[in-house]
C-alpha cells in the first residue's frame, strides 16, 4: 500500500490498525471513518452518566451527602454503578455480537496489474486499477465496465430491485456503471476502478448514516417528569420546612427533614428499574435472535407508531418463485418456498403429476433446457436451497423440479449444442438441443413482447392475444413475466436470427419474490396494535403494490406513490401514502422525517446499503442480520439474527411492557413519596408534632424504593398489551390518568397511616413508631398489589424483596442497634402486628383502586387507557 494511503488512514482513524483503517478509507472515506471506530470505554461511560435518569440519582446523592447520610450516598452511588455498568456491558455485548455478523463488503479483488493478475485486499484498490469479476464476485469498488459477457449484477442492496440487472458494454459507448458492494451472479467481466471511499456510490450513502443518536421517547418522558418533580418537591419541602420553624421546631431538625423529604420523593431506584427491565427485555430479544446494540431501544419500540420496511428480503423471502404457470391447455400454480424442489403442482385445486400435465412437463422441460443457472443442495452447515447463478432462472429450476425433472438428467437427455444468448435489448434467449431420435429442439425463453410476436411464433392469433393479456394481467399484479416457445426441427438454417421464427407457443410464468409467510401476521398484529404499517422500497410501482396488497399494507392504489411523483408534488405529500416505489436513499430520509415531524415514532427494517441512512434517521432502526450489509448493521440499534420480521412485534411487546413497569413504579414509588409529604405536612394538625424523624423517612425510602423497586421493573408482560392502540408520542409518563391514581393512593395510604398514630397518640402507645412501621409496610402492600399477575408466582424477585424489606422494617422496632439509628421505640405484639397488618391494607387498596379506574376509564385491560 502506498505511505501516502497509509497515513490518510490512520490519521483518519487513530486507534485502528493500519489495515483495517486503510480499508475503512477506502469503502467509506474519511468523513464516515472517525464514526465508526471503536468507542473508548471513558467516552461510553459518560454516555451512560449522562441519561436523564443517571442525573436524578446523582442530584439524590449529593442531597444526601449534603445532610450527612453516608449510607444513602453509597447506596445511590451503587444504583449509579450498577445501571452504568449494565448499559455500558450491554452496549459493548452488542458491538461484539453485530462484529460477528459483519462481513466486509468485499474482503478481496482480484486485479490485473502490469499485466499479472493478482488478488489483493479491497482496501488496496485504487482509482484506475482494472478489476477482473466473475460469478459471486463482490465489486469492491464503483467501476466502468469495458468488457462483459453474459454479465448479471444483484444490485437489491443498492436499488431494492429483486432481479438482477443485466450489463452490456457493446451498446453503450463510455461503459457502463458498477456499484460497490453489488454482486455478480452470473457472467463475467472487466472494469475500471472509477471512484473510491466517500466518494463511491457506498461512502455516498455512508455518510448520511452519522447521525448521533437522540433521546429515546422514554427518556424524553422521563428528563420532563425529573423537571416537574424537581419543582414540586422544593415547593412541597419548603413548605414542611416553614410550618415546622412557625411550630417552634428547631431549625436543624427542620432543614434536616425537609432535605429528607426532597430525597424521598426523588424516585432513585427508577433507573435501576428502569436499566433492569430494559437488561431483562434485551435478553429476551437475544432469545430470539435479535441483537440490542443500544440498550434503549428495546422501549423505543413499544412508542412506535409507524413501521417503514424495505420489501426485498425483509417483507419478502430475497428470492425468486416461479409462481403461476399457463399454457393453452390451462393454468396451474407452484407450490413451494425459496429454491428448494417445489412442493407439488396444482391445477383446479387439484394436485397434478407428470402423467396428468404433459403441457406442463414440456413448459418446465422447455425453461430447464434453456436455463444457465443450478440448484445447491444444503451443505452440512446450510440451512436452505442456493440458487446459483440468475436467481430468476433457478426460481424455474425449482418448478420444474416439482414434476420430477432436474436439469443434469435433462440436459444429458438433450445436450445444448448451439445458443443465442440474452440480450437486454432483444429481451431473450434462445437455445438448440440434440434429441435422443437425432433432431433438433429449439427452446426461446424471454419477455412477452419480445417472444409474442408474429415473426416469432406461428400460434394462431387467438391464442397469442390470450396470452398477451395474460402477460398483461400478470405484470399488473407484479409478477416478473416470461413466455416461451419451442419448436422441433431437422436441421439448422443460418443465420441463426431465422432461429427464432415458426416457434410454436409453449406457455407463460409468472415470477414473484414472495411475501414471507410470517409477514402478513406480523402486519395484522401491528395494524391491531395501532401501528400503521409502510412500505418504502426502491423496486418497481407494480411489483411493490402486488405485495402491499397481498400484506394488507393498502387496499387500492391511492395509497401508492413513486419518487418521481414525490419530486413533482412536494414533501406535502410525503404521509399521505402507504407505500413509497422507485424511492432514493435521500427519499427515504425525507419520508421518515415526514412521518416523524407529524409527530409519530417511527421504526424502520431494512437490509441494504441504501436502507441504512433511514435506519439511523428512524427513531429506531431494524437492521437484518443474516442478508443485511455492513452498512445497515451498524446503523440500526436492533439487529435480526434471523431476519425474522415477527421479532420486531416481540420487541414491541418488550417494549410496552418495559413502559408499563416504568409507569407501575412511578405509581408506586410516587404515591409512597406523596404520603410520606402529606404525613408531615397534616400530621401536625392532628397534634403529631413531627410524624417521623429524618433518620426514619430516609429508613423507609431506602427499604420500599430500594429492591421492591427495582423488581416492579422484572414484572412480566400484561395480558393483551398488543391488542391497544399505541400511545401518542406525544403522552406524558404520567398521562394517561397516572397523575390521579397516585393522588389518590398517596390519600389512601396517608389516611391508613395517619389514622394508626393519631389512634396510637390517643391511646398513649409509641405513636411515631406506629407511624414509622405502617407507614413503609402499607407501601409494601401497594407494591404487592402493582404486580401484572397479582395471584400468580410471577416475578418472584418481588414477592422476595417485598419479604426482605418488610423484615428490615420490622428490624427497625426490634433490633436494638436499628432502634438508637432511628429513633424508634419497642412495641407491644399487638400492635407489632397491627402495623404488619397495613400490608394487607395497602394490598387491598391498590387492586380495588385498579379495578375502579379500569371501570372508571371503560377499560377492560386491567389499567387506564392509552389513548
Amino acid at each position: 500500500m502506498p505511505i501516502e494511503r497509509q497515513r490518510a488512514a490512520t490519521d483518519a482513524a487513530p486507534g485502528l490498525s493500519e489495515h483495517e483503517a486503510a480499508r475503512r478509507l477506502a469503502v467509506y472515506g474519511p468523513n464516515v471513518i472517525a464514526a465508526r471506530q471503536p468507542t473508548p470505554w471513558w467516552r461510553r461511560v459518560g454516555q451512560q452518566i449522562r441519561d436523564p435518569l443517571i442525573l436524578v440519582l446523582l442530584a439524590a446523592a449529593a442531597l444526601t451527602l449534603a445532610i450527612g447520610d453516608l449510607a444513602d450516598t453509597a447506596v445511590i452511588l451503587l444504583v449509579v454503578t450498577v445501571n452504568t455498568t449494565a448499559g455500558y456491558v450491554q452496549e459493548v455485548k452488542a458491538e461484539h455480537a453485530v462484529a460477528a455478523l459483519s462481513s466486509m463488503s468485499a474482503p478481496a479483488a482480484r486485479v490485473l496489474r502490469d499485466g499479472t493478475d493478482c488478488s489483493v485486499a479491497a482496501s488496496d484498490v485504487v482509482p484506475g486499477d482494472l478489476i477482473l469479476l466473475a460469478e459471486g464476485d463482490i465489486v469492491p469498488a464503483d467501476a466502468r465496465a469495458v468488457e462483459a459477457v453474459r454479465l448479471l449484477i444483484d444490485e437489491s442492496s443498492l436499488t431494492g430491485e429483486s432481479a438482477p440487472v443485466a450489463k452490456d458494454v457493446g451498446k453503450a459507448s463510455q461503459g457502463v456503471l458498477l456499484a460497490a458492494g453489488t454482486v455478480v451472479v452470473r457472467g463475467r467481466g472487466r472494469a475500471v476502478v472509477t471512484t473510491t471511499g466517500a466518494d463511491s456510490t457506498l461512502g455516498r450513502i455512508a455518510t448520511m448514516v452519522t447521525r448521533a443518536p437522540g433521546l429515546t421517547p422514554l427518556q424524553r418522558r422521563l428528563a420532563a417528569f425529573g423537571r416537574l418533580l424537581a419543582a414540586v418537591t422544593v415547593a412541597l419541602c419548603a413548605l414542611v420546612l416553614a410550618l415546622g420553624l412557625v411550630r417552634g421546631q428547631p431549625v436543624e431538625l427542620m432543614v434536616v427533614a425537609a432535605i429528607s423529604l426532597a430525597v424521598a420523593a426523588v424516585p432513585e431506584s427508577l433507573p435501576a428499574a428502569v436499566t433492569l427491565s430494559l437488561a431483562l427485555g434485551a435478553r429476551r430479544m437475544a432469545e430470539r435472535r435479535a441483537i440490542v446494540r443500544r440498550l434503549p431501544a428495546v422501549e423505543t419500540l413499544g412508542s412506535v407508531t409507524v413501521l417503514a420496511s424495505d420489501k426485498t428480503g425483509t417483507l419478502t423471502e430475497g428470492r425468486m418463485l416461479a409462481e403461476r404457470l399457463w399454457t393453452p391447455a390451462g393454468r396451474a400454480t407452484v407450490r413451494g418456498s425459496g429454491y428448494a424442489p417445489a412442493d407439488h403442482l396444482e391445477r383446479a385445486g387439484s394436485v397434478v403429476s407428470p402423467d396428468d400435465a404433459p403441457d406442463l412437463v414440456m413448459l418446465l422441460e422447455a425453461v430447464t433446457l434453456c436455463n444457465d443457472a443450478a440448484l445447491q443442495p444444503p451443505d452440512h452447515g446450510g440451512a436452505a436451497w442456493r440458487a446459483l447463478g440468475d436467481p430468476t432462472e433457478a426460481a424455474l429450476l425449482a418448478a420444474a423440479a416439482g414434476l420430477g425433472l432436474e436439469k443434469s438428467a435433462t440436459d444429458r437427455r438433450m445436450p445444448r449444442i448451439h445458443e443465442v444468448p440474452f440480450d437486454p435489448q432483444r429481451k431473450r434467449m434462445t437455445t438448440v438441443h440434440r434429441r435422443v431420435d437425432g433432431g433438433l429442439w429449439v427452446v426461446c425463453k424471454g419477455a412477452p413482447e419480445a417472444v409474442l410476436r408474429p415473426e416469432v411464433l406461428s400460434t394462431g392469433a387467438a391464442v397469442r392475444a390470450q396470452a398477451v393479456a395474460l402477460a398483461e394481467e400478470w405484470s399488473a399484479g407484479g409478477y416478473r413475466v416470461l413466455a416461451v416457445a419451442a419448436a422441433g426441427v431437422k436441421a439448422l438454417v443460418t443465420p441463426p436470427e431465422r432461429w427464432e421464427s415458426g416457434l410454436s407457443l409453449v406457455g407463460l410464468i409468472g415470477i414473484l419474490d414472495p411475501p414471507r409467510e410470517a409477514s402478513r401476521g406480523t402486519l395484522a398484529t401491528c395494524r391491531q396494535a395501532g401501528i400503521t404499517p409502510l412500505l418504502i422500497t426502491g423496486d418497481h410501482p407494480l411489483t411493490a403494490t402486488a405485495i402491499a396488497r397481498r400484506l394488507g399494507i393498502v387496499a387500492s392504489a391511492d395509497q401508492v406513490t413513486t419518487g418521481e411523483r414525490l419530486r413533482a408534488e412536494g414533501s406535502g405529500a410525503l404521509t399521505g401514502s402507504r407505500v413509497y416505489a422507485r424511492t432514493s436513499p435521500e427519499q427515504k430520509l425525507e419520508i421518515i422525517g415526514a412521518w416523524h415531524a407529524a409527530g409519530h415514532v417511527v421504526a424502520m427494517t431494512g437490509d441494504g446499503v441504501n436502507d441504512g441512512p433511514a435506519l439511523r434517521q428512524a427513531d429506531i432502526g431494524v437492521a437484518m442480520g443474516q442478508r443485511g450489509t455492513e452498512v445497515a448493521r451498524q446503523a440500526a440499534d436492533l439487529v435480526l439474527a434471523d431476519d425474522n420480521l415477527a421479532t420486531v412485534v416481540s420487541a414491541v411487546e418488550e417494549g410496552r411492557r418495559i413502559y408499563a413497569n416504568v409507569r407501575r413504579y412511578l405509581l408506586y414509588a410516587l404515591a409512597g413519596g406523596t404520603a410520606e409529604i402529606l404525613v408531615m405536612l397534616i400530621g401536625p394538625f392532628l397534634g403529631l408534632a413531627l410524624p417521623l424523624l429524618p433518620a426514619q423517612i430516609l429508613w423507609i425510602n431506602l427499604l420500599t424504593h430500594g429492591l421492591p423497586g427495582v423488581a416492579l421493573g422484572a414484572e412480566p408482560v400484561e395480558p393483551g398489551v398488543m391488542r391497544r392502540p399505541a400511545r401518542p408520542p406525544e403522552q406524558s409518563v404520567l398521562g394517561a390518568g397516572l397523575w390521579p391514581r397516585i393522588l389518590a393512593m398517596g390519600i389512601v395510604v396517608t389516611a391508613g397511616t395517619l389514622a394508626v398514630g393519631v389512634w396510637a397518640q390517643q391511646t398513649g402507645r409509641p405513636w411515631q413508631s406506629l407511624v414509622f412501621l405502617v407507614l413503609g409496610a402499607t407501601q409494601l402492600g401497594v407494591a404487592l398489589g402493582s404486580r401484572s399477575h397479582p395471584r400468580s408466582l410471577a416475578n418472584p424477585f418481588l414477592l422476595a424483596a417485598v419479604a426482605v424489606a418488610l423484615t428490615l422494617q420490622v428490624a427497625g422496632i426490634l433490633l436494638p442497634p436499628l432502634r438508637y439509628l432511628l429513633g424508634t421505640e419497642p412495641l407491644a405484639p399487638a400492635d407489632l402486628a397491627l402495623g404488619l397488618a397495613a400490608v394487607c391494607w395497602g394490598y387491598l387498596m391498590m387492586r380495588a383502586q385498579t379495578r375502579f379506574f379500569r371501570v372508571a376509564s371503560g377499560d377492560g385491560r386491567g389499567g387506564p387507557k392509552t389513548r
